[in-house]
C-alpha cells in the first residue's frame, strides 16, 4: 500500500490494477461455515500492508490464520465487493473511504458489528453510529505535493493553496489523477468542491484546465512517472513539479531512500488538502463471522494502529496511538483540511464526476 518505489506505490498509490491475491501465512482454507473456519479472509485494495510480526501475533493470540485478498484500486475493490456481496470473497473488507462509503452502505455491503475499542476512535471520524456497519481505521490528507529542487532552482515560490495553482507562474506544472478512476483524483475534486461550493468548483477547474493541468489515470503514473520530485519520477524523467498525492508522501520519500536524506525532497501545499478516512466492516454473508469480528477488532487495536503509519503511510484514528517521528517531522496532517459530509458526497459524487469528465477531459 519489492523495490523501494514499489513499496512506496503500495503504501500510497491507489492506481488501477488487476485482481491479485496473497496469503499472509500458508494457503489456508476458505469457505467454511460461519465461525468454524480457522481461516479469516480480509478483502482490501492493493495498499493494505502490515508488519509480519504484528500479524503473526494476532494469529497466535486469536487462533485464526489471516488470508489477504488484494483487489486493485480502492474504487475497483469496493465495486467488486458490492457485485459479489451475496457470495463474498472474504469476511472483512478494509479500505472503503469517505468518498465511496455511501455507495457501500446503500448497497448493503456490510452487516452491523460494533468493534471492541471502537469507542476509543477519535470523535471526528465516527460515522454510522446507529448501526455500526463500519469501523474507522485510518485517515490521511490528499494534497498537492511539490518538487523542492525545481522551485529552488527556478527561484519560484511553491504554491500553497488552490488559488495559487491557477496563477500564470504555475502553468503546465501540475499533474493530477482522473477523478472517475482514482481515489486521490476524486479526493482532489471533492476538495475543490468543498472549497468553492456546488457551482464554483466548475469555474475553478476551467481555470485549472486553461493553466495546463495534466490528467492521468492513476496515482502510480502521476507520482512515479510524471512527477519530477519523486525517486520514481526522477528515473522516468518526469517533468511536472506539482502532483496530487498525499501529505504522507514526503516522509515516504525519506523512509525508503538509501541513504536517507536529512530532509524530504518534496513538500506539501498545505491549503490544497482534503481529509480522507478509511473504514473496515464485516461483510454481509461472510462465512466466518466470528473470525471476521476478531479481525475488525484487531484493525482498531493499538498494536495495529501504531504499526500502520510506516506500512500504509496513513494516520491512526485511535486515541492515544503514537505516530512515528518521521510523520511528525516530514508529513504532519493538514491543520485545516477541506472536508465534506458523507451524505453530501453521496448526493453529488456521481454528477460531479460526470460534469468534471465533460469539463476537463473533453
Amino acid at each position: 500500500m519489492s523495490t523501494t518505489k514499489k513499496v512506496v506505490a503500495v503504501a500510497l498509490g491507489l492506481g488501477l490494477a488487476t485482481l491479485s491475491a496473497c496469503t499472509s501465512s500458508g494457503s489456508g482454507s476458505g469457505g467454511s461455515d460461519s465461525g468454524s473456519s480457522r481461516t479469516v479472509t480480509l478483502v482490501s485494495h492493493d495498499s493494505f500492508a502490515v508488519s509480519k510480526n504484528v500479524l503473526k501475533a494476532f494469529e497466535k493470540e486469536s487462533g485464526y490464520e489471516v488470508k489477504v485478498l488484494k483487489d486493485g484500486d480502492a474504487g475497483q475493490a469496493v465495486n467488486k465487493a458490492i457485485l459479489t456481496k451475496d457470495n463474498p470473497q472474504g469476511d472483512v473488507f478494509f479500505g472503503v473511504d469517505n468518498t465511496l462509503l455511501s455507495r457501500a452502505l446503500d448497497n448493503g455491503l456490510f452487516q452491523p458489528y460494533e468493534a471492541k475499542g471502537a469507542d476509543q476512535v477519535q470523535s471526528q471520524y465516527q460515522v454510522d453510529q446507529d448501526k455500526h456497519r463500519v469501523t474507522p481505521i485510518d485517515s490521511g490528507d490528499i494534497c498537492v505535493n511539490y518538487d523542492k529542487a525545481y522551485f529552488s532552482e527556478n527561484r519560484l515560490k511553491p504554491p500553497s493553496s488552490f488559488e495559487d495553482l491557477v496563477e500564470p507562474e504555475y502553468k503546465n506544472l501540475l499533474v493530477t489523477e482522473n477523478a472517475s478512476t482514482s481515489s486521490p483524483g476524486l479526493g482532489f475534486l471533492l476538495g475543490t468542491a468543498a472549497r468553492y461550493g456546488d457551482g464554483g468548483w466548475q469555474d475553478y477547474w476551467k481555470k485549472l484546465k486553461a493553466n495546463g493541468v495534466k490528467v492521468v489515470d492513476g496515482w502510480e503514473q502521476a507520482y512515479n512517472e510524471e512527477f519530477s520530485g519523486s525517486a520514481g519520477g526522477k528515473k522516468a524523467k518526469g517533468d511536472r513539479p506539482l502532483v496530487v498525492s498525499y501529505a504522507s508522501s514526503p516522509p515516504a520519500e525519506v523512509v525508503f531512500a538509501d541513504p536517507r536524506p536529512k530532509t524530504a525532497p518534496t513538500g506539501v501545499a498545505t491549503r490544497t488538502c482534503f481529509r480522507q478516512v478509511e473504514y473496515a466492516g464485516l461483510l454481509s454473508n461472510a462465512r466466518n463471522t466470528k473470525g471476521g469480528k476478531a479481525l475488525v477488532d484487531f484493525l482498531i487495536s493499538k498494536k495495529f494502529q501504531e504499526d500502520m503509519p510506516l506500512n500504509m503511510f496513513v494516520y491512526p484514528v485511535l486515541m492515544g496511538a503514537q505516530v512515528p517521528e518521521e510523520f511528525v517531522k516530514y508529513g504532519p496532517q493538514a491543520a485545516d483540511p477541506e472536508t465534506m459530509a458523507p451524505q453530501k458526497i453521496a448526493d453529488n459524487r456521481d454528477q460531479w464526476v460526470k460534469s468534471w469528465t465533460s469539463l476537463v477531459l473533453k
